[in-house]
C-alpha cells in the first residue's frame, strides 16, 4: 500500500465532515443578519438599501465558502464585506446626487412649470366658485374700496376682491 492511498481517505473524510456552504451560509445569515443590518443603518444607509447590501454580503459569503476559501473568523469577514459594500454604496450615491445636481443647471432637463390639463381645470373651477361667492356678497357688506379692490367684511374675516372680477 502506498502512502498516497493512506492520505486520500483522510482528506476525503475531512471534506465529508465539512458542512455544505448552503447550510453554513443559512446558519450565519440567521445569526448575523440583524447585527449587520443594524451596523449598516448606523452608517446612515437607507433601510431598503441596507437590506439589499445584507443580501449581497451573504451571497458573497456563499460564494466564498463554495470556492473553499478560508473559514477563519467568518463574523469578521462578514462585517468587513458589509462595511466595504456600504462605502461603495455611499460613494455611488454621492456621485449620483452630484450628477443630478448638475442636471438641474440645464434648461432642457428642467421640469415644465406650466399646469397640466387637470390642474388647469381645477384652477378654473376654483376661480369660478370664488367669483360666484364674490358676486353673491351684498354691496352693503363692502367696507371700503382700496385701489383696485373691494374689501368685504364677513364675520371677523376681511376679504379683498379685485374690482375687475366683481364688477
Amino acid at each position: 500500500m502506498n502512502s498516497l492511498s493512506l492520505v486520500l481517505p483522510v482528506v476525503a473524510d475531512a471534506e465529508a465532515r465539512r458542512s455544505p456552504p448552503q447550510q453554513d451560509t443559512i446558519a450565519l445569515f440567521d445569526e448575523f443578519r440583524a447585527p449587520v443590518l443594524r451596523y449598516l443603518l448606523s452608517l446612515r444607509i437607507p433601510c431598503p438599501d441596507a437590506e439589499e447590501i445584507v443580501q449581497e454580503v451573504f451571497l458573497s459569503l456563499f460564494r466564498h465558502l463554495r470556492d473553499g476559501k478560508s473559514r477563519a473568523n467568518l463574523p469578521g469577514w462578514i462585517f468587513t464585506v458589509a462595511h466595504n459594500m456600504a462605502m461603495k454604496y455611499r460613494t455611488g450615491a454621492k456621485r449620483q446626487a452630484e450628477r443630478f445636481a448638475d442636471a438641474a443647471d440645464y434648461p432642457e432637463t428642467a421640469r415644465d412649470a406650466t399646469l397640466n390639463p387637470e390642474d388647469r381645470l381645477n384652477a378654473k373651477q376654483r376661480s369660478e366658485r370664488l367669483m360666484a361667492v364674490a358676486r353673491a356678497l351684498p354691496r352693503d357688506c363692502a367696507i371700503g374700496r382700496l385701489p383696485g379692490y373691494w374689501e368685504y367684511r364677513w364675520g371677523r374675516w376681511r376679504i379683498r376682491w379685485p374690482v375687475r372680477s366683481v364688477d
